[in-house]
């Protein structure tokens, strides 16, 4: 039986690459799914985004920049100067953000079938612990 941390990072790189592998298939990486859910979300200007996601303006820009060549996300400028921009989702973003999130919800069913309500909520309590001593170092 491998230790606590080392099993919780094997567990997380083999989620992620599943995430990877869904996104992937809707012609999406895990960063611009998570983005494309923050502007559906109501968070349409880069300054909210920004602070939202913690990613630096050059990164999100470039992120932003690939969704709208993707079409699915479209971007109005605004003010006197027309130098703010407003983000809005796509239909075609709205159903791959669906997409996506149906594929992982099925996915986290089928990790979890064969556990039970008090094994998930105790794993929940759990992990929450370990995020709080973490975060006290």
């Amino acid at each position: 039986m491998k230790d606590i941390l080392p099993a919780l990072n094997s567990a997380a790189k083999n989620h992620k690459a599943q995430l990877f592998a869904i996104t992937k298939s809707y012609g999406l990486t895990i960063s611009e799914w998570k983005l494309l859910c923050q502007v559906i979300a109501g968070n349409t200007t880069q300054e909210v985004l920004s602070q939202k996601t913690k990613l630096d303006i050059s990164t999100l820009s470039r992120q932003l920049k690939r969704l709208v060549e993707k079409e699915m996300l479209k971007k109005t400028a605004v003010g006197k100067d027309k130098r703010q921009l407003i983000y809005n989702v796509t239909q075609k973003g709205i159903d791959s953000s669906t997409y996506v999130q149906e594929r992982l919800d099925k996915l986290t069913e089928q990790i979890f079938s064969h556990w039970t309500d008090e094994e998930k909520n105790l794993l929940k309590i759990l992990i929450n612990r370990l995020e709080q001593s973490l975060s006290r170092i």
